[in-house]
């Protein structure tokens, strides 16, 4: 890779990664221009990262992570073309470093002596420790330091890093933790967390950032109470590529790239992501104030207005103005990527009508991409509001995974929506036959039913 320019002559280019859009339109990022006087070459940031809820996923087929934007706004800043690899696992990646394939590991390495034999750590540091996920009742836990282990049950993934350090921890403290191992296959870390807050299982243990992650998800679940001693960990380049540690040493000390590190860990790691579940009250004999773009747009899909309604209280609880942490806007939850796919300017998405205008134009076009796939109509309607959701390219995964390991690709519960499930999980979206990685199924899942469930209640209870 090309060292960084510092004159005032810099390159632009544009920030590419490989993605597959939601819909067929452009939905690409806008290009970088040059600044007056800049040089245009075409000087390239060879990163690789990994799939994963905190470094790399698609959704709705925007990039996103942590780390994914980081490294994006690197390659922005310095002008230069982002040519990003995702990896199966950090050995592989420090594989693709150690032979020239990539210049940069954009993925939080461990700072150890065992990766220092093989990568230089820069950039973006974090500490993260292992962590107790407890239930959190009337704002108290009853766990407040690992003496109170003692006596209780503890469950974690088999032949995990959890299950080994609460095994030293037990020893440590002389025995006495009832440790409850569970099948990654059956169970992952997510499952785990999701068990607690739903009050199923006692106690978990995972890292701090997954922790933290799904805390924003689940408020009532405390994670203050670590296991483990602090391990850090950083972006990395070649052991002996000092010049270029330096320089995204020197690039991060600066003040824009803190203010965007500070951004993004907010917005993943504290920001809330809870949407709670409330009863929807049809008793007014009409759905919402907007029920007469419903019924103007639905038809043009094949759908009933009600059921629309019913994705629209979904996606915003009928809230024009809403804006999701992702930046989806509007009535409809519109990508900006999206608005602009269909010619629409992100301005104009606080519009209702322009909100439902646009997602009858993108539920269109889902429902032709997935007719080859699920002939039924019915049966296909499931598919396009999953698609919806997480985006075309998890529903193509699911599908391919569903074939693979036995299940009806062609029906969505107990079926597709169980493979989606499974992309949870790196043993399944690390699979060959899964091309886009990491989604967060139970999200989708959960999408799905709310939408049906609805729109059967406004069935019987609304008149057409």
């Amino acid at each position: 890779m090309k060292r960084f320019i510092r004159s005032a002559a810099l390159c632009a280019a544009v920030i590419t990664a490989s993605v597959l859009s939601s819909c067929s339109h452009d939905s690409s990022r806008s290009k970088t221009s040059p600044e007056a006087g800049d040089e245009v070459c075409t000087d390239t940031l060879r990163a690789v990262t990994l799939y994963g809820p905190t470094s790399y996923f698609l959704y709705r087929g925007e990039p996103m992570g942590y780390d994914y934007e980081l490294v994006d706004s690197l390659a922005r800043q310095k002008h230069m073309v982002l040519d990003l690899k995702v990896a199966k696992t950090l050995s592989s990646a420090v594989a693709m470093l150690d032979s020239g394939k990539v210049d940069l590991i954009a993925y939080q390495v461990p700072i150890t002596d065992h990766y220092r034999q093989y990568v230089r750590p820069c950039g973006p540091e974090v500490l993260t420790s292992q962590v107790l996920v407890q239930p959190r009742v009337r704002g108290s836990v009853e766990v407040t330091d690992v003496t109170d282990l003692v006596g209780r049950e503890v469950y974690v993934e088999k032949d995990s890093k959890y299950l080994r350090r609460l095994e030293n921890l037990n020893s440590e403290l002389g025995g006495g933790i009832i440790i409850r191992e569970v099948d990654a296959d059956t169970l992952i870390t997510e499952d785990l967390l999701r068990l607690v807050s739903d009050g199923k299982l006692p106690l978990t243990v995972v890292d701090s950032d997954i922790a933290m992650l799904n805390s924003t998800y689940y408020p009532d679940l405390d994670v203050s109470v670590p296991v483990s001693f602090p391990q850090r960990a950083a972006w990395a380049v070649g052991r002996d590529d000092a010049g270029l540690a330096d320089e995204i040493d020197e690039w991060f000390a600066t003040d824009v790239p803190q203010r965007t590190s500070e951004d993004l860990l907010k917005r993943y790691f504290e920001q809330s992501k809870y949407a709670p579940s409330t009863r929807f009250d049809f008793s007014k004999g009409y759905i919402s104030k907007y029920d007469n773009l419903f019924r103007k747009y639905a038809p043009s899909v094949g759908w009933d207005w009600r059921l629309m309604a019913a994705q629209a209280y979904q996606e915003s609880k009928f809230k024009p103005n809403a804006r999701s942490w992702v930046g989806a806007r509007g009535l409809m939850q519109i990508m900006p990527s999206t608005a602009r796919g269909y010619r629409t300017s992100v301005g104009q998405l606080n519009n209702p009508e322009v909100s439902v205008k646009v997602a009858t134009q993108l539920i269109d076009d889902l429902d032709c991409y997935l007719l080859k796939y699920v002939p039924n109509d019915k049966e296909r309607l499931k598919f396009v509001i999953a698609a919806y959701n997480c985006g075309i390219a998890h529903v193509y995964d699911a599908i391919a995974l569903a074939e693979k390991y036995g299940y009806d690709p062609q029906v969505w519960d107990d079926n597709v929506a169980r493979a989606i499930l499974m992309k949870m999980n790196p043993k399944y979206y690390n699979d060959p036959v899964v091309k886009y990685g990491y989604c967060r199924g139970t999200e989708t899942v959960a999408y799905v039913k709310n939408i049906t469930d609805f729109y059967e209640q406004a069935l019987r209870e609304i008149n057409a």
